[in-house]
């Protein structure tokens, strides 16, 4: 399951668009105010379904995702010299990529690939292919791939 990944240019807060290879609406991803970044994850419906939540006052950027109200898992970057890197306390999954993190693979504690994403280049906004291989597994997939990009931002502001 390919899903298309796209930041809206003029929203007040982080606002995300995530469609299906065939142009259907799968999520809505939504900032709200607050300490660090929140990010809700609604339907095509507007049914809340998750959130990736920021944890503010710790060393190294750590967030936390919710499925509904019910705390799933978490990743939190590793301090590293050159290679941006990931623990994932979630699902026994793995992040593993590239060194400017455009390009990065989520990996079961297997070796069996979840998920491949590539961020498109030369775009004003934010956009990534997520190439999904169970598609019950996208809203996680999507949780991870909203962590890693909003820790890149606050990196980068």
């Amino acid at each position: 399951m390919k899903v298309l990944f796209k930041q809206r240019l003029f929203s007040w807060f982080d606002t995300y668009d995530i469609y299906r290879e065939d142009g259907q609406t799968l999520f809505t991803v939504r900032g709200k105010l607050s300490w660090g970044h929140k990010l809700v994850i609604e339907d095509a419906s507007g049914q809340s379904l998750g959130m990736v939540k920021q944890v503010i006052l710790t060393w190294l950027p750590r967030f936390d995702f919710f499925v509904g109200d019910q705390f799933v898992g978490a990743i939190k970057k590793q301090l590293t010299l050159f290679k941006p890197s990931y623990i994932l306390d979630f699902n026994g999954w793995q992040v593993s990529g590239n060194w400017m993190e455009w390009d990065y693979q989520i990996v079961s504690s297997n070796g069996s690939l979840v998920a491949s994403v590539s961020k498109a280049l030369f775009h004003l906004t934010d956009h990534y292919e997520i190439d999904i291989v169970n598609p019950q597994d996208a809203l996680l997939c999507l949780m991870i791939v909203l962590a890693i990009d909003a820790e890149k931002c606050s990196r980068n502001d």
